[in-house]
């Protein structure tokens, strides 16, 4: 895609001359446990956990005698790296000093890397990884303000059926809650429909105005729930290696070029499950790129200011499971979804003890996992931000989901560590039963629960399985596995 932005420093080398080469510059279906004193447990297996075997890649070539010069990018891992390129952690090489075995890599740091793979997409960046997720670069952007000077049929939406409020209100809200940029959902939806700039677009787009023509998703909030879920699903799907190839139309397929960032592969994705073929894949492309110019400027104009998002040496604060001491809760969701299903699997699931199953009301208390600012408080939601600047694209925040209006914490409050924050149940989302789903973010980016920054809680720390909700707890010699059954074996206490 030739101008849409900067291509990433990837080069071939001749190892057998490497002197020579100049550096570079650069939604739940969890169950409440019963109390064993009402309810027999039943018997249950362990589930496995995480395979570590590679995905098969079909594009790789059988020899090559060339290497690259890869440099690494925020949120790369040697395995990550690994998996895009279609070679084994033990191929790569640093150009200069070493490799960690786990963890993240330095940003900037330089690797070399046998090339590998066949055709792929092109290996420019569209957009730097601030612009996709609702970052510290979005956090002074005011979607109302901007759709009222597009003056289109966004700026006067309002929702009528479920009370949802104006149509840039309801643009923040999914944006938020799936920290996707709001940006990025404005020049989608005047791809789609023209709804930013036009007053009065047709009767057929105004059902569509994400331009996804699909009977079954209609309207505003369906349109953007399925909007920020794809672009998720490109983002962390290239970010834990689990997206590599983009299917189109006409059957053909593209293997993604292994040096892009993750925010670009969410637009590459994007654009392919609507796309007839690869020639009408670019022309979209091309068409985003220039209205997102005209909307915003050049996205990659102030990238130094927002960007890495986070660093290797990135530490997690100190967390405590999210219940009072003394009990015993039920890790009943092992790492999946954050918001929707499918994205980043950044969250955990706990039901506290019921007498009965299902979503029964519960006089327990979800509690704070760490000191910090109420900044979210409604429809299930609870949303803390750690900094305390009040602002939840900035820094750490953690998400809850599925606690009761009732007795439910106001926003504004300021809490320390075991606070309560309300009683878990199954409002806001889907849920078969009573829990609390929580999840962490930083600078706007979910931290997978069981990445190279695993989710720890009162020093049990997160495996992930082979399947979303799958996987376990260990501290110690302790281990909780993840089970809606809540059996013995799935209970963590702090």
């Amino acid at each position: 895609m030739p101008g849409a932005g900067t291509p990433l420093p990837t080069v071939l080398l001749d190892l057998a001359a490497p002197t020579a080469t100049t550096p570079l510059s650069l939604p739940s279906a969890t169950a409440t446990w019963a109390d064993s004193t009402q309810t027999p447990m039943p018997v249950w297996t362990l589930p496995p956990l995480a395979s570590p075997t590679f995905p098969a890649t079909a594009t790789v070539l059988a020899t090559s005698s060339r290497s690259l010069l890869y440099v690494a990018q925020a949120g790369d891992t040697l395995r990550t790296v690994a998996i895009r390129f279609g070679v084994a952690p033990q191929d790569i090489q640093a150009y200069a000093g070493g490799l960690p075995g786990q963890g993240l890599l330095n940003p900037g740091q330089q690797l070399i890397i046998p090339s590998r793979l066949g055709t792929t997409t092109p290996v420019e960046q569209l957009v730097p990884d601030s612009e996709m997720v609702y970052s510290p670069a979005a956090a002074a952007f005011d979607p109302s303000a901007f759709s009222r000077r597009m003056g289109g049929y966004l700026a006067n939406y309002q929702d009528t059926s479920a009370d949802l409020g104006s149509g840039p209100s309801i643009l923040k809200d999914l944006a938020l809650d799936n920290s996707i940029n709001p940006k990025i959902l404005l020049t989608l939806m005047e791809q789609g429909s023209g709804w930013v700039t036009q007053p009065s677009p047709s009767p057929a787009l105004r059902e569509y105005p994400m331009g996804i023509l699909d009977p079954n998703l209609k309207g505003l909030v369906s349109q953007l729930v399925e909007a920020t879920n794809r672009l998720s699903i490109g983002y962390y799907g290239w970010r834990d290696a689990s997206l590599l190839e983009l299917k189109f139309g006409d059957g053909t397929s593209l293997r993604l070029a292994p040096n892009l960032n993750a925010g670009s592969v969410a637009l590459l994705y994007y654009f392919s499950l609507e796309a007839a073929d690869q020639a009408s894949w670019q022309r979209d492309l091309q068409q985003f790129l220039a209205t997102h110019k005209k909307f915003f400027g050049d996205p990659f104009a102030n990238v130094d200011r927002f960007e890495p998002l986070y660093y290797p040496d990135l530490k997690q604060p100190t967390l405590e499971l999210p219940f009072l001491p003394g009990q015993r809760w039920a890790l009943t969701g092992g790492p999946h979804g954050a918001w929707e299903h499918e994205g980043a699997q950044a969250a955990l699931d706990f039901a506290p003890p019921a007498v009965a199953p299902g979503c029964t009301p519960s006089t327990l208390w979800a509690t704070a996992v760490a000191p910090g600012l109420v900044v979210r408080s409604g429809g299930g939601v609870v949303v803390l931000d750690l900094d305390g600047d009040g602002q939840e694209e900035t820094g750490w925040d953690i998400l809850y989901l599925h606690i009761a209006s009732q007795g439910r914490v106001p926003v504004g409050t300021r809490v320390e560590t075991g606070d309560i924050l309300g009683h878990p149940s199954c409002e806001g989302g889907i849920a078969t039963g009573t829990h609390v789903h929580i999840a962490r973010k930083f600078n706007g980016e979910w931290i997978e629960a069981a990445g190279p920054l695993p989710f720890d809680l009162s020093g049990w720390v997160a495996q992930g399985g082979n399947d979303p909700y799958e996987g376990s707890l260990q501290r110690g010699n302790d281990r909780a596995v993840a089970c809606a059954c809540a059996s013995f074996q799935t209970l963590v206490w702090r």
